[in-house]
């Protein structure tokens, strides 16, 4: 039995259970005050939110911040609720309660059609789905930042418990002044009565502590003050007076350095070290080994009283690596064994839609076309780090990690104790994009902090390090034919797309709760081309999932990062093939997708379509949904010197409810220029087992002075809030590339577009 009917199949069966448990209230994710931990002069009402003495609000933050302004927004959403000033909540590390855990991560996991899941009426398999993985998902309790899912997994929450904490304190108002609730109000976080009485919530805290108010519901739109609202980030102060503290900022009394050289060879291991010359060197203290756990590279470490010594130390060490003992890995060898499988297997399966093959059989013209995307590191500005200290049996660690709960885990495995023996601090990350969804250097931290004898440490990777071994996102390549029939009419659509599967290879080194025998589908590996919008009468969509040996990892928007390029690169390929404008042909394509045709419409209008440009200029045009969000994106692109110049890019995003439309303006731009980084030059090259790239002389990145104008306009919803952070990304590289094919009239089918 294929794998997908297999798993729809129990889906099927689960429903009978479902019908059982629907009856069930589902685990509340409220939490008790204790689950915050007390405090001197503050009081929890429940377990996301603190009174302080003055009246000001704590937050229990359980999302890392790494420059998508999460917990602005998130801060945003309690702010609202509570009637509080912005400014006048304060944010705490939440601790490790299930409660925390991301449960709308796990839910973006499910491979449904997005046309099938997001309507008012869900397929049962959908329904049954979806409750299944909510369900698994609040026990497990991951607490991780990731696949642009923190406003949404916020959205019920935070609110709840910002507004049963508001009842609470208006109820204890009303208790106390014999007055009813429903005629006292709040105004910046001050509770007030006609009657003249007033009091701030700190006044009143202890007072509302314990209460347990009924017919509690977050405030309606039309109510809303803040939401929606532009306002100014709460990090932007410290990230410009230098006072934010990132990983590499940690400082403790007594501390070490430590600097780690791993095998250049992927999965390569040491052969011998000679350490003298090392430890002869004026502030080197120590060297320790580091195996191969949770995915990293064996090498070794060297300490040091600076990190500039640790490093003068680890570049005199003489060490002798050997190969993996399956051999060197080759990216050439890879991409022709891409090429290979898509030539032998067929795949699995995501979406078959009304039987493709009388309609490849009767085709009056057949359009088929290749396409390719290489390697890709994360490259984030601040490197691999972590500081540790192992001292009485316990483990403190301090990190720029988007999975604390499992930093948690790999730390007290290192050290041979129980996690309730670990505490983690998470500190602001200098960028994540996935890589520090990995925990391989915290692992690595933990071990040499073990060897320094209760001392704290900070290992730290160089930037050579850090680009040598990354978990990198995946080469891809896939295969596309449709049939056109003889009035011109494009009437099916066959995609096969090969390459690893990021999913499997995670869980085994992050989350090895979730890592099983069975060989699930991931949906990383074909989203953004079994669930395209387009109307096409007949489609098939498969993928087969490779295991090549490189240590590959989520990288921003992951799959659909290259299947946008991929699907909206092929989407123009047919509107040329049958003679129409890019635009127009898919306009006919949306009918039935009346959202993304608005924003495909909107990014258009705001483009100005098909008004003349300077000579030498060409718009691009791709439209993209990922992570609950849809994003429209033209391109102007010249050619400079025989090199791609991006000038505007104008893009239109409907991500549902806008909690503030500043940063989605912010991430839209982030995403733009990682995307023209990534399409133009990115790629990581293997040969003999070791990346080529080792910086960014030889890893570009797009310079102020290249960067184009972006434009964002939003589409007013009161849908949830969909995904910010990654789905401006996809789009970029076919619209560029697209509007490369509009100036030149040749079609660029693999990444990088520079070679």
């Amino acid at each position: 039995m294929k794998r997908r009917t297999w798993i729809l199949s129990a889906l099927g069966a689960t429903g009978a259970l479902v019908v059982g448990w629907g009856v069930m209230p589902p685990r509340s994710r409220l939490g008790s005050p204790a689950t915050m931990g007390a405090t001197s002069g503050e009081v929890a009402l429940n377990g996301w939110i603190k009174i302080a003495q003055d009246g000001g609000v704590v937050l229990a933050m359980a999302r890392s911040e790494m420059g998508q302004g999460v917990h602005t927004a998130l801060a945003m959403l309690v702010a609202e609720e509570l009637d509080m000033p912005l400014a006048r909540v304060r944010l705490e590390q939440a601790g490790s309660d299930a409660i925390y855990g991301n449960v709308s991560m796990l839910l973006g996991s499910l491979p449904f059609h997005p046309l099938e899941s997001e309507g008012d009426v869900k397929p049962t398999k959908v329904k049954v789905g979806e409750w299944v993985v909510r369900k698994l998902a609040r026990e497990l309790g991951i607490n991780a930042t990731g696949g642009s899912s923190s406003v949404a997994d916020g959205w019920e929450p935070l609110r709840m418990a910002a507004a049963t904490a508001r009842a609470s304190l208006v109820g204890a108002a009303a208790a106390q002044w014999k007055v009813p609730a429903s005629e006292i109000t709040v105004v910046a976080g001050r509770v007030q009565h006609a009657s003249g009485q007033a009091a701030h919530y700190g006044e009143l805290a202890q007072a509302a502590a314990g209460s347990t108010p009924a017919n509690v519901a977050p405030k309606e739109r039309k109510d809303w003050t803040l939401l929606g609202t532009a306002a100014p980030r709460s990090d932007l102060s410290a990230k410009v007076n230098g006072s934010a503290g990132f990983g590499m900022d940690v400082r403790l009394p007594d501390m070490l350095f430590a600097a780690v050289r791993m095998s250049p060879m992927l999965g390569g291991s040491v052969a011998s070290l000679d350490s003298k010359a090392a430890l002869a060197l004026p502030g080197v203290q120590q060297l320790v080994a580091l195996d191969a756990a949770h995915g990293a590279s064996a090498g070794f470490a060297v300490v040091g009283q600076t990190t500039w010594h640790a490093r003068q130390g680890a570049k005199a060490v003489v060490a002798q690596w050997q190969q993996r003992p399956q051999g060197a890995l080759d990216t050439k060898a890879i991409a022709a064994e891409l090429q290979s499988q898509l030539d032998r297997e067929s795949g699995f399966t995501f979406f078959d839609k009304d039987g493709i093959e009388a309609a490849e059989k009767s085709a009056a013209k057949v359009v088929e076309a290749s396409y390719t995307a290489p390697y890709l590191a994360h490259a984030t500005m601040e490197p691999m780090n972590c500081t540790a200290q192992v001292k009485n049996g316990t483990v403190e660690i301090w990190a720029p990690t988007q999975i604390p709960s499992s930093a948690r885990a790999a730390a007290a495995k290192a050290a041979g104790v129980s996690p309730d023996k670990v505490t983690v601090h998470v500190t602001l990350l200098g960028g994540g994009f996935g890589r520090r969804l990995e925990v391989d250097f915290i692992a690595q931290a933990v071990k040499v902090a073990m060897a320094t004898a209760g001392k704290p440490v900070q290992l730290s990777w160089s930037r050579e390090e850090d680009m040598g071994h990354d978990f990198y996102r995946p080469m891809h390549a896939a295969r596309f034919k449709a049939t056109v029939d003889a009035q011109g009419q494009v009437q099916s659509l066959r995609i096969k797309s090969a390459g690893d599967a990021i999913s499997p290879r995670w869980m085994e080194r992050a989350v090895p709760l979730l890592a099983g025998p069975v060989d699930m589908p991931d949906k990383t590996t074909s989203e953004g081309l079994f669930d395209l919008p387009y109307g096409f009468a007949h489609q098939h969509m498969a993928h087969v999932a490779t295991s090549m040996g490189v240590p590959v990892g989520f990288w921003r928007s992951v799959g659909h990062s290259h299947n946008a390029f991929f699907s909206e690169s092929f989407i123009d390929e047919l509107a040329a093939a049958t003679q129409k404008d890019p635009l127009e042909f898919r306009r006919s394509l949306l009918q039935a997708a009346p959202r993304y045709l608005a924003v495909l419409n909107l990014a258009a209008s705001k483009a100005q379509w098909g008004s003349p440009l300077p000579a030498g200029r060409a718009r691009g045009i791709a439209l993209h949904e990922s992570f609950g969000s849809i994003v429209a994106e033209v391109a102007e692109v010249s050619i400079e010197g025989g090199v791609p110049r991006v000038h505007r890019v104008v893009c239109a995003i409907d991500c549902g409810t806008v909690v503030n439309p500043g940063i989605v303006a912010q991430q839209m731009e982030s995403a733009v220029v990682m995307g023209i980084s990534a399409a133009l030059w990115g790629k990581i090259d293997i040969a003999d087992g070791v990346v080529q790239q080792s910086n960014f002389t030889n890893y570009p990145m797009l310079q102020l002075a290249q960067a184009p104008v972006v434009e964002t306009h939003i589409i007013a919803s009161e849908r949830t809030p969909g995904g910010v952070g990654e789905p401006g990304l996809p789009p970029i590289a076919p619209a560029v590339s697209n509007a490369l094919f509009a100036l030149s009239g040749q079609r660029h089918r693999s990444l990088p577009l520079v070679a």
